[in-house]
Formats: C-alpha cells, structure tokens, sequence
C-alpha cells in the first residue's frame, strides 16, 4: 500500500510531462556512441527505447487495437512496427519527434498509472547503462509503484511481487508480507517491472527470491 494523497490522472500526466521533459534534457548530451548503448528493455537500444516512448505517447485505444490486428496481436511485432514507424532518420530527429510528445496525455486506456510508468521505467531503462540519475518525481513514482504490484498489466509486477513484503526506504510505498525486500522506490519498481539490475540497490532476504524470479 501507498500511504498520502494519490495523485489524480491530471496531476500524473503533469508529472509525466515533467519526466519526458528531463529525460529529452538528458538525451540532447548523448554522443552518437551513446545512442547505440544496450539500454536495459532488452534486445533495444537508447535510440529504439526513446522511439518507443513516442509511440506509446502516440496511441489512443482505436489506433492501438488497430496496430495490433496488423500484427496479428503480437505485442513484439506490434512494439517492432511502432518503434520503426516514430525512430527518426537520425538520433537528432528521433529526440526531436519525442519532444513533441512531451506533454501528450494519449493511451490506449484509461489505466494513466501504468502508461505513466511507461516513462518512468523506460527513462531509467536508457539513463542506467548511461551513468545518469535522476530522481523522478515521488508522488507520481509511489502512484506508479503502488499500481505496478496491484496487478498484472503492462509488466507482471503482482505476480513477480507475490508473498513478498516490499518497503521503500526513501517514500512511503509498502506492499506485501513475506521475506523483506528494502530500498529506493525506483529499484524496487525496476525490480517488479523485470529488470534485474536494479537488484544490487535491494537488500533483505525477500531478495534472493526476486532475483531467482527474474532470472527464470
């Protein structure tokens, strides 16, 4: 559970402007190098993560089911097509056409949680492998966090969460009984949304679990 106001949609997509925004910020310094760098949404690079962000910022639920039943709904063909049809001719064009979107409030459905969570584990996808931090912005991280392990849905955070008792030490995100897992929210969201190299900032012994979880 998540403990203090819940931000309503309009005050998440506010946040999540602000989020695009710095993560464009952060973007405009990448050498030519950096845009190719792995990020850690496995098999796509900076460049193709940033890509996807854009479509994602891009589909309403008509244009979305209608990009699914060209790829046959299949979710990686479908992120395959989206992803080549909003990357730019270069890195340059890509950052320029994810500007645009910076303060779009489009989805496929009204879960604004999840899709706001799209940016937030998606910029820390590119910024880790990249060196950078950032610290987003908490309100809108405890909201996301708190949906995140509720249930199933654009990640299976519930199902990698389960019989764990997950506690932020930095907000007031806590979720859970079982063996501990401790630490920053965003680690912990990263951990829940599969990406295990955010293990290293968690400890407790609910850990071991989680790793062998992702690991599978």
């Amino acid at each position: 559970m998540v403990t203090g106001p819940v931000p309503t949609d309009a005050e998440l997509w506010r946040a999540a402007a602000r989020e695009r925004a710095a993560l464009a910020d952060d973007l405009a310094t990448l050498t030519p190098e950096q845009w190719r760098q792995p990020s850690l949404c496995r098999g796509w690079d900076v460049e193709e993560v940033v890509a996807h962000l854009t479509a994602a910022a891009s589909l309403g639920p008509a244009a979305w089911v209608r990009s699914m039943a060209r790829a046959r709904f299949r979710s990686a063909e479908h992120n395959r097509r989206q992803v080549a049809r909003h990357r730019g001719a270069t890195p340059a064009e890509t950052l320029e056409r994810f500007r645009a979107v910076v303060d779009s409030t489009t989805a496929p459905s009204g879960h604004t949680p999840a899709y706001v969570g799209e940016v937030l584990v998606h910029a820390e996808d590119v910024r880790r492998p990249l060196g950078l931090t950032h610290d987003p912005d908490p309100a809108a991280l405890a909201a996301v966090f708190g949906f995140a392990v509720g249930r199933d849905f654009t990640v299976a955070g519930r199902t990698t969460s389960a019989g764990l008792a997950l506690r932020a030490d930095d907000g007031p995100s806590t979720t859970g009984e079982g063996p501990e897992v401790t630490g920053p929210t965003l680690s912990l969201l990263m951990a829940v949304a599969g990406r295990a190299a955010h293990l290293v900032d968690l400890r407790g012994p609910g850990v071991a679990v989680l790793r062998g979880r992702l690991e599978t």
